[in-house]
């Protein structure tokens, strides 16, 4: 019979632990890694709406000129090319951010029709075995363009009677004691985020 020599018994017991302990450090890195990937898109999300918004202000207040000024088909093109003269949208860029829990930090537009937003969280990543991340808030920037559905006759179309708008296919028979009966902002004009 071989005897057993105490002095190797035990010694996996040491090697479990460190293992073990590897593997609990690693689960937590990757939690930490998980953690400021969904703040980093919670970021964006924030970024995507603040840039939507502003861009679907001022596509609202494009579409109000045009019906301002529908017995005056010489304005449209200015208006559908965004060139017109509106208020500052990115008020509203604002407060999409902050009800997506971040802060704007800019906002502007980089043409007429497109407009930049950028944000960052409120909440940091979180405690971690990171060090620093306890500080740390993801940033994001998103760009959102207001693109014209409407095709119409040039400048030199009289006002009476008007000219038909056709948008995204459809024909409008433009009437201005109609009012009801005039397209929306979404039929005018579609919103969409866009490449930087």
């Amino acid at each position: 019979m071989r005897r057993r020599h105490r002095g190797d018994s035990g010694q996996a017991f040491p090697i479990y632990i460190t293992v073990v302990a590897g593997l609990l450090f690693l689960a937590l890195a990757y939690l930490a890694v998980g953690q400021a990937g969904v703040n980093r898109s919670g970021a964006q999300t924030a970024a995507d709406a603040a840039a939507l918004a502003a861009a679907q202000d001022k596509r609202d207040q494009l579409a109000g000129l045009w019906a301002e000024d529908l017995k005056d088909p010489a304005e449209w093109k200015d208006i559908f090319l965004g060139n017109s003269p509106v208020a500052d949208s990115c008020w509203r860029a604002g407060e999409l951010a902050e009800e997506n829990d971040a802060r704007l930090d800019g906002c502007r537009p980089v043409s007429p029709l497109r407009f930049e937003a950028e944000v960052t969280t409120d909440k940091s990543v979180g405690d971690s075995v990171v060090p620093g991340t306890e500080s740390v808030h993801s940033t994001a920037s998103a760009v959102a363009e207001i693109e014209p559905l409407c095709t119409f006759p040039g400048e030199d179309a009289k006002g009476d009677p008007l000219p038909e708008l056709t948008c995204d296919g459809k024909i409008w028979k433009l009437d201005p004691d109609d009012r009801a009966g005039l397209p929306q902002p979404e039929d005018l004009f579609d919103v969409h985020l866009a490449e930087r």
